[in-house]
């Protein structure tokens, strides 16, 4: 192949982004104006910039060092787009190519979604080069191991916390879900058992949004803490598995909602971080095997 395609889901890089970059991720959802609004303070109380740009920026430069093919990156809501990406990719005389997206699961929302948003900038392109997604890599050693390195500096952090892996909620009804939900468990048993940890471990959830009467995977993240503090638990790691890199539901369901609940509770919370351009050494490997 001729190129590697780094695809993601984009966000703000200043307060005036915020409001249109939302506008993109919901059109045609018929999100109320006051929801979007909610949502864009949380994206205030960090300057209005999602961390996910300038980390596909760090990722994009990683794996730029280990491949000898032009690398190129678009996102799915915010530039740069992956329509504008693919016709520079034309321009360049690039005809194949291999695309890395920063989700690691099966699922519609983490795998197949992407495959339209590639076969939508395709279709925008005449004579557009042939994309190839690369597979699904959740339980490639590439992820496992950065996120079970992180899971031990954050024990060595609170030494006998709980376990808590955190992944993005999605509609029961989601196509694939059953599919995602297999995965993720299949990677927090193996992060736990690498991670030294000898206590309990949990799979919940966060970041869900659409109408109450929509069952979501649960148990929500903010919820189980709940629980455990009324179990006698005084010290959590939460480990976000299902992130490559830290979005904004990162930053704010567990940096600012997770860690207000557990100091509610008098609980200890350590965050564990995302892998980021860690991930390049997999990203390049994933393209050599295609």
């Amino acid at each position: 192949m001729d190129a590697l395609l780094l695809i993601s889901f984009g966000g703000p890089e200043g307060p005036e982004d915020v409001m249109p970059f939302l506008e993109n991720v919901t059109r045609g959802r018929n999100v109320p104006r006051e929801r979007l609004e909610e949502v864009a303070e949380h994206y205030h109380l960090f300057g209005g910039v999602s961390p996910i740009n300038e980390l596909c920026r760090e990722l994009k430069s990683a794996i730029e060092d280990l491949v000898d093919v032009p690398v190129y990156w678009g996102n799915r809501n915010w530039p740069p787009y992956l329509e504008d990406t693919v016709a520079r990719m034309k321009e360049d005389g690039v005809r194949s190519a291999a695309a890395f997206v920063t989700s690691a699961y099966s699922g519609y929302s983490s795998s197949g979604q992407y495959l339209e948003d590639i076969a939508r900038a395709r279709a925008a392109v005449p004579d557009a080069p042939e994309i190839t997604k690369l597979p699904v890599y959740c339980l490639e050693p590439g992820f496992l191991e950065p996120f079970t390195a992180n899971t031990r500096e954050a024990l060595a952090q609170a030494p006998g916390a709980r376990l808590v892996f955190t992944a993005h909620s999605v509609p029961l009804a989601q196509k694939g879900s059953e599919d995602y939900v297999r995965e993720l468990e299949e990677v927090a048993r193996r992060v736990h058992a690498a991670s030294g940890s000898d206590r309990p471990y949990d799979l919940v959830y966060q970041s869900r949004s659409g109408p109450p009467s929509q069952p979501w995977l649960e148990p929500d993240v903010l919820d189980h803490l709940e629980r455990l503090h009324e179990e006698g638990v005084d010290s959590v790691v939460l480990v976000p598995i299902g992130f490559v890199s830290d979005h904004m539901e990162v930053k704010f369901d567990l940096d600012v909602e997770a860690r207000q609940t557990a100091e509610k509770l008098g609980m200890t919370l350590v965050r564990a971080s995302t892998p980021g351009a860690a991930l390049a050494p997999l990203a390049r490997d994933l393209f050599e095997r295609a």
